[in-house]
């Protein structure tokens, strides 16, 4: 396939993946293929996902190689099964029968999830509510999946490895999930950005997208390219032109120490200010994976870095990976009273 940013202009991913034989390839020519008039791409599985409580899609093959990436055993290596279109809606299919809660399109997002339930499972293996629980949902709206408790939202998302650079097999897949649910269910996409150009963005949104969880990663040019191997020159223009689309959107941003501290942190606030102070935005703590081993932040750290995304303007942030910066109950309680509940994911 000839690379698509290349024909708008643009840099390359320069990323190689690794396929079944030990052999490298272009993440495009790893992930998706055109077979017989079809238009497939390499899926490594799909759950039911916590604490987003929605259908996650994983992808095999990224243009991205992140040092940090969690997901690296299949967006690093070309593993999984081809499935078309028409597979990915029997898929959706199944779920839609088993979805609990119907989520208005403006809340298709991973941001909103904790709004309805902690996943703790109190209320399903003790038949109380846990002592966070918002108190939203019924019982019945809980169910188990492999990940944990928590509700089935009506959204299908589409995570792991980016490949949103070479749009042809999402525009195939968006359209035929839009022609059989309508909206049933929403059209999401968690993606570093690097392939939403304006043009991809624009046709993935006439084709049906709903709603994008964008991981932002690092502000710093330089830092950027170390830790993810590509620029983010244009990822940082992609909230004003999802806001111009009239897109759903949260941005995720991550405390990396020595990598992406408190300053990095608040010229991303600045940016979404700009765009819209109402923007939900998610901080997730790091913690050590694949080749990063740098330790985690701290609780004082992700206290400092919500009140400096406050202060600047933000209205709507929370805190994401909890369990990574609070070891104890106590540091959980410090933790709600410096931000409240309701900033906790």
């Amino acid at each position: 396939m000839k690379c698509r940013l290349i024909e708008e202009g643009l840099e390359p991913c320069g990323n190689t993946i690794t396929t079944p034989n030990g052999t490298k390839s272009l993440p495009c020519d790893a992930g998706i293929r055109y077979k017989d008039g079809k238009w497939y791409r390499l899926i490594y599985d799909y759950v039911l996902s916590r604490p987003e409580d929605y259908l996650s899609i994983y992808q095999s093959s990224c243009n991205h190689k992140c040092l940090f990436c969690h997901s690296h055993y299949f967006s690093q290596h070309s593993i999984g099964t081809w499935m078309s279109a028409e597979d990915i809606v029997e898929i959706a299919s199944i779920y839609l029968d088993m979805v609990t809660v119907k989520e208005p399109r403006e809340r298709a997002t991973m941001w909103h999830a904790s709004d309805l339930c902690r996943h703790c499972g109190y209320c399903i293996e003790y038949e109380v509510r846990g002592r966070m629980c918002p108190g939203v949902l019924k019982p019945s709206q809980v169910v188990l999946s492999p990940q944990g408790y928590g509700p089935a939202r009506n959204i299908v998302s589409f995570t792991g490895g980016d490949l949103y650079c070479r749009i042809e097999f999402y525009e195939e897949t968006f359209k035929l999930m839009k022609h059989e649910f309508g909206d049933e269910l929403w059209i999401h996409i968690e993606t570093n950005g690097y392939g939403l150009t304006q043009r991809n963005l624009t046709e993935l949104v006439s084709a049906g997208l709903d709603s994008v969880w964008l991981d932002m990663k690092a502000y710093d040019s330089r830092i950027y390219r170390r830790l993810c191997g590509t620029s983010n020159e244009t990822i940082l223009t992609l909230p004003a032109r999802m806001k111009d689309l009239d897109l759903i959107f949260e941005v995720v941003l991550l405390y990396i120490p020595h990598w992406v501290e408190l300053d990095q942190l608040r010229m991303f606030a600045e940016l979404l200010v700009e765009v819209d102070p109402y923007i939900p935005t998610m901080l997730l703590a790091y913690f050590p994976e694949y080749r990063l081993n740098d330790p985690p932040p701290t609780l004082d750290n992700m206290i400092k870095a919500y009140k400096i995304l406050k202060n600047s303007g933000l209205k709507r942030v929370k805190l994401g990976n909890i369990g990574v910066f609070c070891r104890s109950r106590e540091e959980i309680d410090r933790l709600v009273e410096s931000v409240g509940l309701e900033a906790i994911s």
